[in-house]
């Protein structure tokens, strides 16, 4: 499976070393394809310079190891083709997982899990664990 992580889950591993984001990571790196964004690598960039500074070489480092698939994010985005999103800023994050017709999008945000789709998979971090572990 593509699974599109979006930045939360990136920051508790990156920054956090959180042991159980860890584990879903180590699952999906063994069994499954890892997509990241243009737009989420952007992001993480920019919230670990801002709330994490000291942080920022362990970040470029993190995403110098990680395996992943890198997609362009579209410089824009018509939102009446795409499901509403409560938090607009999450919108190209939606974005890239429909365009990229990625199977879960695996996020902490509970905006996400307002969404009405059928594809991609929403899920938290305990729910893939649960269904994919």
């Amino acid at each position: 499976m593509r699974i599109l992580i979006d930045t939360n889950i990136l920051v508790m591993s990156a920054v956090f070393s959180s042991s159980y984001i860890l584990k879903v990571l180590d699952v999906i790196i063994k069994k499954h394809t890892i997509v990241l964004s243009t737009y989420i690598v952007d992001e993480l960039k920019r919230v670990v310079l801002v709330k994490f500074p000291d942080k920022n070489d362990a970040i470029q480092d993190f995403l110098l190891r990680l395996p992943y698939e890198l997609v362009k994010t579209s410089d824009t985005i018509d939102v009446s083709i795409y499901p509403y999103i409560r938090d607009i800023k999450d919108l190209p994050v939606l974005v890239s997982a429909i365009d990229y017709d990625v199977d879960v999008l695996l996020t902490g945000d509970k905006d996400f899990s307002q969404i009405n789709i059928k594809r991609p998979e929403v899920l938290t971090p305990k729910e893939f664990l649960a269904k994919y572990g």
